[in-house]
């Protein structure tokens, strides 16, 4: 612990940046020596005067908070010099020096890793699509990394964990909160299914400035970057940019001319700068050598089986009265016997499936009708999902899809 208040204080210095940081690792060593430099130790360095001015406060105060609120987050803090630090991200240019995950922990190295980008104001079209491709690379294998923004961002995630994958998201701010605040289910989704990452530590507001500094992160992370809808400058485009310098593939799904769409991504083909994908193992194929473990083999998933999981189109949701009917239950329903039920699911699935076994409620509403926290219904809910047992009907709400029997 004590190590790491050194690593967090040095990347708390204003003026410093990750390049910064890492050329005084670079001449001391460690950031605990870093610490203890003196005033000509640091005017020796090829610094910015206000980094070399903020290296002289020694304040440990900045350091120890983040430290707690990391610790009741329950947030990792990954520094540079850690084993597990990603490779991939060594060889980027001014990689992080810290990484904040809430989640899972992932080897990035030995992961099938796309990145999916694109636009927030999207059209339709795109939407699914990108929720298709999610669904798809991680169905087969793939780890599926996006932010959580609106559009293409949430639509990937959406995908990928109807596709049975963890996804990771990356953070341009904390990893304590979500933005857009509308996303706070898909975003506690992916905290307990996967992983959310910030070079940026527990508190820190959102800012523009943190989004292009975060896609760099993303692009390095990968294997390759997937752009759904995007136009020839923008967001998107700087992610693209950073994957192509730093070695990444690239990836662009067309639109046709008759669609009401941004063609950011007929330009990057045209170009030659990606390569024209249709379905997710046009991408995949690329990598089966690399892993052969985790995607050689893997049946593609057909497409009634695609459009079956997809999310429906978004409707208005039904006056209360209406959701008080019983719902029509899907044919074949599955049924649970009592002496199973306890081996399957845990205590809280059980309490969600028999909330939602007539009416499909949201997620507020199963908090309110099992008096479970919230966090907890929303990590059942996503393993539900995962298992098959729960679907997403409109307006985020949740059916269930097997009958517990009392004998």
């Amino acid at each position: 612990m004590a190590e790491l208040e050194y690593w967090l204080w040095l990347t708390t210095r204003k003026g410093l940046g990750p390049a910064g940081a890492l050329t005084v690792i670079d001449h001391f060593i460690t950031p605990e020596r870093a610490y203890y430099g003196e005033r000509e130790d640091y005017e020796a360095l090829p610094l910015p005067p206000l980094a070399r001015q903020s290296l002289l406060d020694k304040s440990m105060d900045g350091a120890n908070r983040i430290l707690g609120d990391c610790d009741r987050l329950g947030v990792r803090v990954m520094t540079f010099q850690d084993a597990d630090y990603p490779q991939r991200l060594r060889q980027i240019e001014a990689p992080p020096v810290v990484l904040y995950i809430r989640g899972k922990a992932f080897r990035f190295d030995e992961e099938a890793a796309i990145a999916v980008v694109g636009m927030r104001k999207c059209s339709q079209a795109s939407q699914t699509r990108a929720e298709r491709f999610g669904m798809e690379l991680a169905a087969n294998g793939a780890r599926v990394a996006a932010g959580i923004a609106e559009g293409v961002d949430c639509c990937a995630v959406r995908g990928a964990l109807k596709g049975g994958g963890p996804v990771v998201s990356l953070r341009p701010r904390g990893g304590d909160g979500p933005f857009p605040r509308e996303n706070r289910f898909l975003f506690e989704d992916v905290a307990v299914a996967g992983a959310l990452i910030s070079e940026y530590p527990p508190g820190t507001p959102h800012k523009s400035g943190h989004f292009d500094p975060r896609n760099r992160i993303l692009s390095g992370l990968c294997l390759g970057v997937l752009a759904v809808e995007c136009k020839s400058s923008g967001g998107t485009m700087l992610t693209v940019n950073h994957a192509l310098d730093q070695g990444r593939e690239v990836y662009a799904v067309p639109v046709g001319l008759d669609e009401k769409c941004a063609r950011g991504t007929n330009w990057l083909i045209k170009k030659g700068q990606a390569k024209l994908v249709e379905r997710a193992e046009d991408i995949l194929e690329d990598f089966v050598e690399l892993f052969p473990a985790k995607l050689a083999g893997l049946a593609p998933m057909s497409r009634p089986v695609a459009e079956a999981r997809l999310s429906p189109p978004a409707e208005d949701k039904p006056a209360p009265e209406d959701r008080e009917r019983t719902e029509p239950a899907p044919s074949g329903r599955e049924r649970v016997p009592l002496a199973q039920q306890k081996g399957r699911f845990t205590d809280d699935e059980l309490a969600i499936l028999a909330a939602a076994a007539k009416t499909a409620l949201t997620a507020d509403e199963l908090v309110e009708k099992t008096q479970i926290p919230a966090k907890r219904v929303l990590s059942a809910l996503t393993m539900l999902q995962v298992q098959g047992a729960v679907e997403e009907r409109p307006g985020r709400r949740f059916y269930a899809l097997v009958e517990l029997l009392n004998s």
